[in-house]
């Protein structure tokens, strides 16, 4: 991706808020069924809340019951990196935005069709913003 954001830890610190940077930055991970798109059905896309990139549909979003918001699939492969993730003694695939390389959450295989992915997405990694277009 070619318009990557590069910044530091202070100015990620100055726009982030503090449940942000945990887990944007460090890689944390929100209390399930506590994050605002959890229970979240509005039409519209999501995107970081770290830098704006663009990441999921409404429509590829789905209740998986793990307590957070669940995607079967991007809306484009370019705008998230997954990438190995062998901590906490499980083997996992991290789901990083390729726009700022904020940690987002983690891809499994368990997901509905048509893909069977399930991108297990933190709340507070994200915004939302509502379709305009009245049909």
């Amino acid at each position: 991706m070619s318009d990557t954001v590069n910044k530091s830890e202070d100015e990620w610190k100055n726009i982030l808020t503090s449940e942000q940077f945990y887990v944007l930055r460090q890689k944390g991970t929100e209390r399930p069924f506590s994050g605002k798109f959890e229970k979240f059905d509005e039409k519209g896309h999501y995107v970081c809340a770290g830098c704006g990139n663009d990441l999921f549909s409404s429509d590829t979003k789905f209740d998986a019951g793990c307590g957070w918001p669940s995607f079967f699939d991007a809306i484009d492969k370019s705008k998230v990196k997954q990438i190995p993730d062998n901590s906490h003694g499980m083997r996992r695939i991290e789901v990083q935005c390729a726009k700022c390389g904020g940690h987002l959450g983690h891809i499994f295989n368990d997901g509905p069709r048509p893909t069977g992915m399930r991108y297990c997405i933190n709340s507070v990694s994200i915004d939302f913003k509502a379709d305009t277009i009245k049909k």
